[in-house]
């Protein structure tokens, strides 16, 4: 992920606070509703994570197939992930 939970965790309060502030939402507990806000946020960001962790196993298994045919690593990792990413719908 590339922010930090921390900062993530900052994002939710901001972004509760934005909505609370302009009656879009009205909680009766507050931190509960940041904690899933945050928690929704740290899901979405890590997303690329999961990814990328995905792209190195299928990797992995077609590595003697990609040194044998001279593929490129990089090249493969890109598209690898362009496809994952169309097939989970996500925008990286």
């Amino acid at each position: 992920m590339i922010f930090s939970r921390e900062y993530v965790g900052y994002l939710a309060r901001q972004t509760v606070k934005h909505l609370v502030d302009a009656k879009m939402i009205h909680t009766e507990n507050l931190k509960k509703v940041e904690d899933r806000v945050t928690q929704g946020l740290i899901e979405e960001l890590s997303l690329e994570d999961r990814i990328n962790e995905e792209v190195r196993v299928i990797l992995d298994a077609y590595q003697d197939d990609m040194r044998r045919s001279g593929a490129s690593y990089m090249e493969m990792f890109k598209k690898v992930k362009i496809e994952l990413a169309r097939k989970y719908k996500a925008v990286l």
